[in-house]
């Protein structure tokens, strides 16, 4: 049987014989979930995008200080937490509770320490070129579990180049809920409701629009990026029904919405008020749905002065609700497919002690990020950077080995979710080798 993917290249490389028109009804979209070419231990992914650069050594990265004055190193407490004595900040004390579900990687590293570069290359693989996002990517390969919302949503979105589909066809782009540093309890999905015409009423004005879009599609050779805008308006209109009901939370009880902290907001210094709570109950519920990656942005981590006051804010902003999150995707049977993803553009360089500054710089060669669920490891610490924290020395993994092994994770091969565009095969992970860490796999 020809995958919905693989009519979706033929049509896209102009050397097939079949048209997106001939292999796709409407009605179908990008909702058809596409059977993985290898065991999958994931469903779907979150994403907890902290954008700025966490600071590893004081939150997951346990870097004692030596008495040298030049050493630098965690200037938060640290304790051993969980049977698998995972050393974690004083920070993140409700995460802490879960540190059997996270397996940790110390050995991150990217190209460069600049922020807008490496966000790129966190969400796409590439640093310098717009590219496809990676919930692009893994909604291209397998589609969404449900046909009446999108693959890949984005809340408190950050820039769109990251959660553009790119040269993707236009149904894999991501959703964005929000904009980066907006009221969460105002975001919504934009352009989508009204009440100025009744249901029947808009199916058929649709329709009537759909038949010129199909008419005006089949002088076009099948042209990918228009298929896409009629699967759009098709998933928009379904959307009406179920996209309102999703976002709405006054169906949870007020236990649940104090656990996750919605509503409680935090400003200080770099630490922006978004009510990260909030977009974390609507990860989970997104995940519920059928929502195949979601990423669930929190920004404000650049911190180069206050770098204490700043980091526990931060840390106080997304810790409670990270583990509410947790609890409840475990509660209900979801974390076993469901991926965690925690981590930044890069990390931070230690502080030295008793030097009188409270200030930090970038550091791309070292950093952490927490994997859970999805089968991985539970409980367990891969890689390992120097005494100071300042590289990785063992157990490297970079982000395109990071993207090859979300990609596996979920059953797919990175060296074959490919895509011809401007008369080049392009992939998530890039013309550069990229491994596949299998040392995280439960």
């Amino acid at each position: 049987m020809i995958s919905r993917r693989t009519m979706l290249q033929t049509a896209s490389c102009g050397f097939g014989f079949l048209s997106l028109q001939a292999v796709l009804q409407p009605s179908a979209g990008a909702s058809t979930a596409e059977t993985p070419p290898i065991r999958a231990r994931a469903k779907r992914v979150i994403f907890l995008c902290m954008s700025g650069g966490p600071a590893q050594m004081d939150t997951f990265d346990y870097k004692p200080q030596t008495g040298n004055k030049k050493h630098p190193g965690s200037v938060f407490q640290f304790q051993q937490r969980g049977e698998s004595g995972l050393w974690i900040s004083e920070l993140m004390p409700e995460t802490a509770k879960h540190a059997d579900r996270l397996c940790v990687i110390n050995g991150m590293h990217c190209d460069t320490g600049n922020h807008a570069q490496s966000f790129l290359q966190l969400h796409t693989g590439e640093k310098l070129r717009k590219r496809p996002s990676m919930g692009s990517w893994i909604s291209y390969g397998l589609g969404s579990e449900n046909a009446d919302l999108p693959s890949f949503v984005s809340l408190n979105a950050a820039k769109p180049s990251v959660y553009s589909s790119e040269f993707l066809p236009t149904e894999f782009a991501g959703t964005p809920i929000g904009t980066n540093g907006e009221d969460m309890s105002a975001a919504t999905i934009r352009d989508i409701f009204g009440n100025h015409l009744p249901p029947q009423v808009k199916r058929s004005q649709l329709d009537f629009v759909q038949s010129m879009n199909r008419d005006h599609l089949s002088d076009r050779n099948g042209d990918a990026a228009l298929e896409g805008v009629i699967e759009s308006m098709e998933l928009a209109y379904r959307m009406q029904t179920a996209a309102p009901e999703l976002l709405d939370l006054s169906n949870e009880t007020e236990a649940t919405l104090r656990r996750y902290r919605v509503g409680k907001k935090l400003s200080i210094g770099t630490c922006r008020p978004t009510d990260f709570g909030r977009q974390c109950l609507l990860a989970r519920r997104l995940a519920e749905a059928g929502v195949r990656f979601i990423e669930v942005n929190h920004g404000g981590w650049d911190q180069h002065k206050n770098h204490r006051r700043d980091l526990k804010a931060n840390c106080e902003t997304v810790d409670a609700p990270i583990a509410a999150l947790l609890e409840d995707l475990a509660a209900r049977g979801l974390l076993d497919d469901t991926l965690l993803v925690w981590g930044g553009e890069f990390g931070r360089p230690g502080l030295v002690p008793d030097d009188g500054k409270d200030e930090t710089g970038h550091n791309a060669k070292g950093f952490t990020f927490w994997l859970a669920g999805g089968g991985v490891k539970g409980g367990h610490v891969h890689g390992r950077t120097s005494e100071t924290g300042d590289r990785a020395v063992e157990g490297k993994v970079h982000f395109r080995d990071l993207h090859a092994t979300l990609l596996h994770l979920m059953g797919l091969r990175h060296d074959q979710l490919t895509y011809r565009h401007g008369g080049r095969i392009h992939r998530l992970t890039g013309p550069e080798e990229a491994s596949v860490v299998h040392e995280l796999f439960a």
